[in-house]
């Protein structure tokens, strides 16, 4: 199929809603495949001259397009040394800073905002080259909780800054809004008393109150290319840098009240939250087992994300100074299955990335991503709530994207929406936002939004070769669900 030209989106933008009108400039920082599949809908949704739009990025990926449209067009790369150089004419008061980018710090970045009076949003905290996997740095120090308990800790003496909105692409982000949503759908069907929950502590007491012991973020991306993966070369349907940095990272979980196991390779942090552990190995050397309603059950890899902790911190009961409750929260993803060829050769390299990357757009011949929450371990076992993208839906939907990249696009139109009607709110997390609002402009981009009930546990069908060493008390253990790789 081919693309539209960014002159195309314009035209088309007639027929869509516009959600504000923004007086000021938007930055784009990075220009990958997420980068320029919100760029349309930017242009669709926001009141916004393109002449008010600049990019910034370390590839020449886009520009033409971007040239067409007059969209200014910076290739530069971001490091410690020039971000401010290159920044400092391009941000004012009352701007907007959209960061996609990969190796630029969350952080560094929110703080230039703040003192230039600038708007922010990121799809994750990311830190500058290294981070992620610097060998020298102790592996409790390379995990998301670390970066996000630095990103909190800016909130100190500024409440009223202007608005920075921290994780919100489709995972970490909008999983957020569509566990909210599923809490009351699980309510009004287990007849619980929801009310109208619009404090953390309310929305937490009606988890624990509806007995949500779990909640996973299951996804299943079966997009398939016509072109299979080559020897030395790694596909994704996002980005690879992303993916593959994420993937390097300690796994992580949020880590609940009822677990009695605790994992031989877990690691608990000493200071923050406390709501998460660690694994001593690779998220993307960890796996897990989980069920979507289009896929059945399956294995995903337990990478580490944003919203394993930031959930289960949020929907953390205390009494006193005593922890109450708390679910285990992690992501169980199973990209395509060119992207699962692409990881099983990076972990035979030790990691070590492959040489060429490819991302999946026009290629794609079939398949969903089918991305949601599963809430598990109530009275009705087991509730899966989110979207069932087609790859098709998503080419009439949107240029530029495909499936999966059209989810987190549309979240970070949301977020950025969100963020314009609400400017002075300092740093905010996914869960803190209004789920009905972000909800409301992602919907027309997600396909079909579904629930679906299902009574399997991660005891399944287990021991049909061998004994095994779980914990038939409880299916949903993390001793049960997780598989050494």
């Amino acid at each position: 199929m081919p693309r539209a030209s960014v002159l195309e989106v314009s035209i088309m933008s007639n027929d869509h809603k516009l959600h504000v009108e923004f007086p000021g400039r938007i930055l784009f920082i990075g220009f990958g495949s997420i980068g320029q599949g919100v760029l349309p809908l930017v242009l669709r949704h926001i009141g916004i001259a393109p002449e008010r739009l600049t990019i910034v990025t370390a590839e020449d990926k886009g520009s033409e397009e971007a040239a067409k449209f007059g969209i200014k067009f910076i290739k530069e790369r971001l490091t410690r040394e020039n971000f401010r150089r290159v920044l400092n004419p391009l941000l004012g008061r009352g701007d907007f800073v959209i960061n996609v980018s990969v190796e630029v710090s969350s952080i560094a970045l929110i703080k230039l905002c703040w003192d230039k009076g600038a708007m922010y949003l990121d799809t994750c905290i990311e830190p500058w080259p290294g981070g992620y996997t610097d060998p020298t740095v102790p592996a409790g120090k390379r995990t998301n909780y670390v970066l996000r308990e630095e990103a909190l800790a800016l909130r100190t003496g500024n409440a009223r800054a202007p608005t920075a909105v921290l994780t919100h692409g489709a995972n970490p982000g909008l999983v957020s809004h569509f566990l909210k949503q599923a809490l009351l759908n699980l309510a009004a069907d287990t007849k619980v008393e929801a009310g109208k929950p619009a404090s953390r502590t309310e929305w937490s007491e009606l988890a624990r109150r509806l007995g949500v012991k779990v909640v996973h973020i299951a996804e299943r991306d079966t997009q398939v290319s016509s072109t299979p993966k080559q020897l030395g070369e790694f596909v994704n349907t996002w980005s690879i840098d992303g993916f593959v940095s994420e993937g390097s990272q300690p796994s992580e979980m949020g880590w609940g009240t009822h677990e009695r196991n605790f994992p031989r390779d877990g690691k608990r942090h000493d200071s923050g939250c406390l709501a998460a552990i660690y694994l001593t190995q690779p998220g993307a050397g960890t796996r897990v087992r989980t069920w979507t309603p289009r896929a059945g059950q399956f294995h995903g890899f337990c990478i580490t994300h944003g919203e394993a902790i930031s959930m289960a911190d949020y929907y953390t009961v205390r009494d006193g100074s005593q922890v109450a409750y708390r679910p285990t929260v992690h992501y169980a993803y199973h990209p395509c299955d060119a992207a699962v060829l692409s990881v099983h050769e990076l972990a035979g390299r030790n990691f070590v990335q492959q040489e060429r990357q490819r991302i999946l757009m026009d290629d794609i011949t079939t398949g969903i991503d089918e991305l949601g929450v599963l809430l598990a371990g109530h009275k009705k076992n087991a509730y899966w709530y989110g979207s069932q993208l087609s790859i098709g839906e998503a080419r009439k939907l949107a240029p530029y994207n495909n499936a999966t990249s059209l989810q987190v696009c549309a979240a970070v139109l949301a977020g950025v929406v969100w963020a314009m009607e609400n400017p002075n709110l300092g740093v905010v997390e996914p869960d803190e936002m209004d789920f009905r609002r972000n909800l409301e402009i992602c919907m027309p981009y997600l396909g079909p939004v579904t629930g679906e009930y299902t009574d399997w546990t991660p005891l399944h069908e287990r021991e049909r070769l061998f004994p095994e060493d779980i914990d038939k008390n409880d299916p949903w253990q993390f001793k049960n669900v997780r598989v050494i790789w």
